[in-house]
């Protein structure tokens, strides 16, 4: 019997141990979503997965789905957002979109738009030098308006269709309290 394989980018959004020397990872892909994989013998010191593998990294990886799940084939690095961080305060940004992710991201659904948003995000969280807070709050709104739970009501007409560079537009219609109020009530509907 053969198995497809399918060869994507993929977001680590977190790792589990799982056996003696085995890892469960939690990838967010273009193509099918959010999914757990397991990479055999990942922990071995002889393992060349395992640098790639690691949380807060985008990479290109080949999935098998098999009978028993998704099995990591190969494996390329390509940036890690968390240790490419320049100070404390972007990993901390870094932390908050993996963290959004792995809350409201559930089951294996095609998110195309979100995750090129969320990589366009993550770069540009390095060059992002005032006002912190506002840019953590719109990224994690945006997130949440893709994935359907924000009051279409209650943003500005333009705000689902805004890529990154435009999201500075709406520091005045959306001032950090009104954007904290917002991500309460989207976090509410969510029931997550």
């Amino acid at each position: 019997m053969s198995y497809h394989t399918y060869t994507t980018e993929a977001l680590v959004c977190g790792s589990f141990l799982h056996n003696t020397a085995d890892k469960v990872f939690l990838l967010f892909t273009r193509e099918v979503g959010m999914l757990y994989a397991t990479a055999k013998s990942v922990r071995e010191e002889r393992s060349k997965q395992r640098f790639a593998l690691q949380d807060f990294s985008l990479i290109r990886v080949s999935l098998i789905k098999g009978k028993q799940g998704w099995k990591v084939g190969s494996v390329e690095a390509k940036t890690n957002y968390f240790t490419q961080a320049d100070n404390r305060l972007v990993r901390g940004s870094v932390v908050t979109v993996f963290k959004t992710l792995r809350r409201f991201i559930h089951g294996e659904e095609s998110l195309p738009a979100l995750f090129d948003f969320c990589l366009l995000a993550l770069e540009e969280m390095n060059k992002i030098n005032n006002e912190r807070l506002f840019w953590d709050l719109i990224v994690q709104l945006k997130i949440l308006n893709e994935l359907g739970y924000v009051d279409e009501g209650s943003i500005p007409k333009d705000f689902k269709s805004a890529v990154f560079s435009e999201l500075e537009d709406f520091r005045t219609e959306l001032p950090v309290a009104k954007l904290e109020l917002l991500l309460e009530k989207a976090i509410a509907n969510s029931h997550l």
